[in-house]
């Protein structure tokens, strides 16, 4: 006889993961989303196969927030290998360029400066972008000719954590739709040298960070409540969003979608974006306009 099917949940809330080696996302919120036989599951930013950390895994009502944690800075510590470049900038590409030079500690250290602000960068061709509705690791995997433009990204902070004649281990605070590859093979460049990604870790990403970590070891050890008590609630999604707290009839009120004029000594007159509760649940995310709020996405 077959296993009984299981009864999916409407579970809510946040699992971040400390995702393994050599496991995609997509597969690390299909096992989290198993174990905790979520009806809804999603994750709040792709990390490559090759990559550990954090990827923070929404259940439920939590998908709502995903692009708030998606827009947060993200840390990640990298090796740079020297000596040799790769057609995927990581090592699961094959070598297409090589060179004797290997930086010394200064001169690496000298150039990081040319790699923080916002600077134009461009993404490598085995990414997930899209070409013409087809990504640019499928077209690239089918030896087709790849060319992505330079883009423009955020890098708030790069620095040198270790280095020796063979690589270097970095640490970068970054921005949304940053490619730690491209990073790695850049400065090579810049260094007059080759280069790529040897290690990659994703130490933070939003509000979320290493410290927050769980293994999917520490998940199939627990079973129900206990396992439930690992869940951050929704509302840890939204890191330093200011929150505006609502009363009863406006909780209501908000609940259908409508606005609601926030009253009180210290009541906003103006947020750019915020989210509202009640007793400590999550009712919407929004802004102010006026001392209204207006809910932009209501949670059940």
């Amino acid at each position: 006889m077959s296993a009984p099917k299981r009864v999916k949940r409407a579970i809510s809330g946040w699992v971040v993961l400390n995702k393994p080696y050599d496991m995609t996302s997509t597969q690390a919120v299909g096992k989290v989303r198993w174990l905790f036989s979520a009806a809804k599951a999603g994750h709040a930013g792709t990390l490559d196969p090759l990559a550990t950390g954090i990827l923070p895994i929404a259940l439920g009502e939590a998908t709502k927030a995903v692009p708030q944690v998606q827009d947060g800075t993200k840390v990640y510590r990298f090796a740079i290998a020297w000596g040799s470049a790769t057609t995927t900038d990581d090592t699961e590409g094959s070598v297409i360029a090589t060179s004797e030079v290997r930086p010394d500690r200064d001169a690496l250290e000298a150039v990081l400066p040319q790699f923080t602000g916002t600077i134009m960068q461009r993404p490598p061709i085995f990414s997930a972008l899209k070409i013409d509705g087809e990504r640019a690791y499928d077209l690239a995997r089918a030896g087709e000719q790849v060319d992505l433009p330079p883009r423009e990204i955020d890098v708030d902070a790069i620095r040198l954590i270790e280095h020796d004649s063979t690589q270097s281990i970095l640490e970068v605070s970054c921005g949304k739709g940053t490619y730690v590859r491209s990073l790695a093979r850049d400065i090579a460049e810049v260094l007059g040298t080759r280069g790529h990604v040897s290690m990659l870790h994703r130490a933070a990403v939003g509000p979320f960070t290493d410290a927050d970590a769980v293994t999917i070891e520490q998940l199939e050890a627990l079973e129900g409540e206990a396992r439930d008590g690992l869940l951050k609630p929704v509302w840890s999604g939204f890191g330093d969003l200011p929150e505006v707290r609502l009363d009863a009839l406006q909780a209501n009120s908000v609940r259908h979608g409508n606005n609601v004029l926030l009253t009180g000594a210290g009541a906003p007159v103006t947020l750019d974006e915020c989210w509202a509760s009640f007793k400590g649940e999550v009712l919407a995310t929004g802004w102010v306009e006026f001392g209204q709020f207006r809910p932009k996405r209501v949670f059940n």
